[in-house]
């Protein structure tokens, strides 16, 4: 008798759960020979094409508290790849820029997202932007939910 499939093969949630730590755990491997994390990457990257930013800013683009985010520009700080200053106009505002080692990197990982995209099993643009929409909407409704579950359950 062939054994049961899992039920969890049939769960569209379990099914995005996998292919999100599978691609964080395959991020980790990509960037393990420099010692970066991949929330610290994704902190470089949007510094690389965004430029400086304030810590809050970088909060919001990131959806991180200040609690996740502080050690984990601390950490990059401590490696020389950015630096935090107070920003002259409102000492309240810490800004958030690359140092010149964290900008070498933008060329030494410039080799990542292509790597990540045939992982990923995407031959073109036009499949990663269709799986791109696809995701953000994705995340848009489940926002949604949680914000308000009962727009889904029918619950007072």
């Amino acid at each position: 008798m062939p054994a049961a499939k899992p039920i969890t093969d049939e769960m569209v949630c379990f099914a995005l759960y996998s292919a999100a730590r599978a691609t964080t755990q395959a991020y980790r491997s990509l960037l393990e020979p420099w010692g970066l994390t991949y929330p610290q990457y994704l902190v470089l990257v949007t510094l690389w094409v965004e430029g400086p930013q304030s810590v809050k800013d970088l909060g919001e683009r990131m959806q991180l508290d200040s609690g996740t985010l502080s050690p984990l520009l601390a950490r990059l700080e401590r490696d020389e790849l950015v630096e935090r200053r107070r920003s002259d106009a409102d000492a309240r505002v810490v800004r958030v820029s690359p140092t010149a080692r964290g900008d070498e990197l933008r060329t030494e990982l410039a080799h990542l997202p292509a790597a990540v995209a045939r992982g990923l099993g995407l031959g073109d643009t036009v499949d990663g932007a269709q799986l791109l929409a696809t995701l953000h909407g994705i995340t848009a409704s489940m926002h949604a939910v949680a914000d308000d579950p009962s727009s889904v359950t029918g619950a007072p």
